[in-house]
Protein backbone atom coordinates (compact mmCIF):
# COMPACT_ATOMS: atom_id res chain seq x y z
CA UNK A 1 0.00 0.00 0.00
CA UNK A 2 1.63 3.49 -0.89
CA UNK A 3 0.33 6.90 -0.12
CA UNK A 4 -2.80 7.86 0.87
CA UNK A 5 -4.30 4.50 1.26
CA UNK A 6 -2.04 3.44 4.03
CA UNK A 7 -2.98 6.76 6.03
CA UNK A 8 -6.65 5.94 5.47
CA UNK A 9 -6.22 1.93 6.36
CA UNK A 10 -4.86 3.30 9.78
CA UNK A 11 -7.45 5.94 10.36
CA UNK A 12 -10.07 3.27 9.75
CA UNK A 13 -8.48 0.44 12.13
CA UNK A 14 -8.51 3.01 14.83
CA UNK A 15 -12.06 4.37 14.52
CA UNK A 16 -13.02 1.26 13.81
CA UNK A 17 -11.50 -0.08 17.78
CA UNK A 18 -12.74 2.90 19.41
CA UNK A 19 -16.35 1.83 18.02
CA UNK A 20 -15.61 -1.54 19.34
CA UNK A 21 -13.96 -0.64 22.18
CA UNK A 22 -17.16 1.36 23.58
CA UNK A 23 -19.11 -0.96 22.47
CA UNK A 24 -17.79 -3.63 25.09
CA UNK A 25 -17.65 -1.04 28.01
CA UNK A 26 -21.64 -0.39 27.03
CA UNK A 27 -22.10 -3.73 27.17
CA UNK A 28 -20.54 -4.42 30.63
CA UNK A 29 -22.28 -1.31 32.00
CA UNK A 30 -19.36 0.95 31.81
CA UNK A 31 -19.40 4.65 30.64
CA UNK A 32 -18.84 5.62 27.22
CA UNK A 33 -15.86 7.34 26.56
CA UNK A 34 -15.18 9.95 23.66
CA UNK A 35 -12.08 10.36 20.95
CA UNK A 36 -9.92 11.17 24.24
CA UNK A 37 -10.70 8.75 26.75
CA UNK A 38 -13.07 10.87 28.91
CA UNK A 39 -15.81 9.25 30.13
CA UNK A 40 -19.36 10.86 28.81
CA UNK A 41 -21.82 10.73 32.21
CA UNK A 42 -25.21 10.64 31.47
CA UNK A 43 -25.85 12.41 34.37
CA UNK A 44 -26.20 11.98 38.13
CA UNK A 45 -29.75 11.18 37.67
CA UNK A 46 -29.37 7.98 35.53
CA UNK A 47 -26.66 7.11 38.27
CA UNK A 48 -29.15 7.62 41.47
CA UNK A 49 -32.10 5.97 39.24
CA UNK A 50 -29.30 2.93 38.48
CA UNK A 51 -28.45 2.75 42.25
CA UNK A 52 -32.19 2.73 43.80
CA UNK A 53 -33.55 0.01 40.91
CA UNK A 54 -30.39 -2.04 41.90
CA UNK A 55 -31.34 -1.53 45.77
CA UNK A 56 -34.89 -2.21 45.97
CA UNK A 57 -33.84 -5.54 43.25
CA UNK A 58 -31.59 -6.49 46.31
CA UNK A 59 -33.67 -5.67 48.68
CA UNK A 60 -36.47 -8.07 47.07
CA UNK A 61 -34.06 -10.83 46.57
CA UNK A 62 -32.26 -11.10 50.08
CA UNK A 63 -36.01 -11.18 50.79
CA UNK A 64 -36.52 -13.97 48.47
CA UNK A 65 -33.53 -15.70 49.57
CA UNK A 66 -34.10 -15.77 53.42
CA UNK A 67 -37.89 -17.78 52.52
CA UNK A 68 -36.50 -19.93 50.46
CA UNK A 69 -33.33 -21.00 53.29
CA UNK A 70 -36.77 -21.01 55.87
CA UNK A 71 -38.29 -23.52 53.51
CA UNK A 72 -35.67 -25.61 53.22
CA UNK A 73 -34.19 -25.40 56.74
CA UNK A 74 -38.63 -27.14 57.04
CA UNK A 75 -38.05 -29.88 54.23
CA UNK A 76 -33.97 -30.66 55.88
CA UNK A 77 -36.29 -31.44 59.35
CA UNK A 78 -39.15 -33.38 57.75
CA UNK A 79 -36.44 -35.19 55.92
CA UNK A 80 -33.89 -36.39 59.17
CA UNK A 81 -36.86 -36.44 61.91
CA UNK A 82 -38.30 -40.08 62.37
CA UNK A 83 -41.89 -40.76 60.65
CA UNK A 84 -43.76 -40.62 64.10
CA UNK A 85 -43.09 -37.36 65.10
CA UNK A 86 -43.44 -35.94 61.63
CA UNK A 87 -47.18 -37.46 62.07
CA UNK A 88 -47.60 -36.30 65.59
CA UNK A 89 -47.25 -32.82 64.31
CA UNK A 90 -49.55 -33.04 61.32
CA UNK A 91 -52.02 -34.45 63.43
CA UNK A 92 -51.07 -31.40 65.67
CA UNK A 93 -51.90 -28.98 62.95
CA UNK A 94 -55.20 -30.79 62.32
CA UNK A 95 -56.46 -30.93 65.63
CA UNK A 96 -56.60 -26.90 65.98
Amino acid sequence: MHGPWFVLSIIAMSMAAWVINNWIRAWHGYSISDDWGRNIDKGDAGANRNIALLSSDNERLTGQVSRLEERIAVLERIATDPATRTAREIDALRDR
